[in-house]
């Protein structure tokens, strides 16, 4: 078992350069399956949700080989099935894109339900069946597997989504590439990532127009074919340090962001006293004064991100007076809350929202990680607490950030990796 153990109280200086963006990449590896040719993807994040969807194209058939640490050329050419390896499936949730990749590409796919994170709120994939039936497909869910099947190929239909959801975008967007027709999502979400997936699309040979505005048109054609693409950078793991930074104090130079992606999380902070400034490709995010009471409501693109959630309700555990945070996407999300108990902190939870009472300090206690994101707040929790806080689940923060104990160190933040025999069975400690 890997930990964290994090001795908190020091302020974050320096520079910390943002990596690719996880959503996107585990979006475009899918979407790969449907070109003809090599696709070179660059900026490609180091962590394990890549290297899972990477390794399932290959054990499909797909000639993967890397360039370099971030770049991978992969040629799905060979690709002969439509059928996912299900061990790896159920280790990501984004290995339904593969359902969307694999109808465009084959007419038929099947694919075990996803897995990934699970922090308390149900991720159904009801508006991703509405959408491929509407365009030919037969849908049903048995024993944990997706089967979907058209009689040739996909065929453009009007799909109006019930809900904005950026999961069902994406793969209704992969299905109507390639099928017959035009394609209308409405309601469509519009976060960077879906927008990178269609310019990804596009720049191999796709005919995707609207992308990042509520009604998506696809043109389908014929094929796609091979070529070069670099990832976005990673709005969640920029937001994060902002966060970082916030909690703890100091100043950091935040580099390769798209600082108009940022928006919802760096008018925030700024409402919370924390000094943020725009440049060109980077932000500077610094924080000298006490942390000021907000209240936030997570909202789709361009509103407050829910990946920003559990990691804003961490800093406003020390913010002067009562905050608010409103779960406005997930029907619950504050799994952590009972970690950030332990560390001293005042949140009361009603529904959808946390009523948090700032306190003058957390600190450091045995926690546990149980999904990516609230992983990074415990992070963030245990650097600005006092004392020592020691971090178990770190594989879910693996999942989505590259480096992270790395690229804090860097920044003057005290915490290291440990690693801890698992305990023996009770007949194994009997037999000893």
């Amino acid at each position: 078992m890997t930990k964290y153990v994090i001795n908190g109280g020091n302020q974050l200086y320096g520079e910390v350069e943002i990596s690719g963006a996880k959503n996107a990449a585990v979006a475009i590896i899918p979407a790969a399956l449907m070109v003809n040719g090599v696709c070179r993807i660059e900026n490609l994040p180091q962590i394990s949700d890549v290297v899972t969807l990477l390794n399932i194209l290959k054990e499909m058939g797909a000639d993967i080989r890397a360039v370099n640490k971030r770049t991978v050329d992969i040629d799905c050419t060979r690709v002969r099935t439509a059928r996912a390896t299900f061990d790896m499936m159920r280790r990501i949730r984004a290995s339904y894109y593969l359902i969307g990749a694999l109808l465009g590409r084959f007419g038929n796919a099947y694919v075990a339900m996803p897995g990934g994170c699970n922090f308390g709120g149900v991720r159904p994939i009801d508006q991703h069946i509405k959408g491929f039936t509407a365009m030919g497909a037969h849908v049903s869910v048995k024993n944990g597997v997706v089967s979907a099947e058209t009689g040739k190929t996909l065929r453009g239909a009007t799909v109006y989504l019930d809900v904005v959801s950026v999961g069902a975008t994406i793969n209704l967007m992969l299905g109507a590439a390639l099928a017959e027709g035009n394609t209308y999502i409405e309601n469509a979400a519009k976060e960077p990532h879906i927008v990178d997936l269609a310019n990804f699309l596009n720049s191999m040979g796709a005919d995707i127009r609207g992308a990042g505005t509520n009604v998506i048109k696809i043109r389908g054609v014929r094929k796609m074919s091979g070529g070069f693409y670099s990832i976005i950078p990673d709005q969640i793991e920029a937001g994060t340090y902002m966060a970082a930074v916030a909690g703890a104090g100091g100043r950091v130079v935040i580099k390769d962001v798209i600082p108009k992606h940022l928006e919802g999380i760096s008018s925030k902070l700024r409402e919370m006293g924390v000094t943020v400034v725009d440049l060109e490709d980077s932000i500077i995010v610094q924080r000298t004064d006490p942390l000021l009471k907000t209240n936030i409501k997570t909202m789709p693109y361009p509103g407050f991100p829910t990946d920003m959630q559990p990691q804003i309700s961490t800093i406003l555990c020390l913010a002067s007076g009562t905050s608010t945070v409103t779960e406005g996407v997930w029907d619950n999300r504050f799994r952590y809350v009972d970690e950030l108990s332990k560390m001293g902190s005042s949140i009361r939870v009603s529904g959808r929202t946390a009523i948090i009472e700032g306190v003058p300090h957390l600190t450091g206690a045995p926690i546990k990680a149980s999904d990516l994101r609230a992983g990074a707040a415990l992070v963030i929790a245990g650097i600005c607490a006092h004392g020592e806080t020691q971090l178990e689940g770190v594989s879910y923060i693996e999942r989505g950030y590259e480096k992270m104990i790395q690229k804090l160190s860097a920044l003057g933040a005290d915490i290291k990796t440990i690693y801890v025999p698992d305990e023996p069975l009770a007949e194994e400690q009997e037999a000893g």
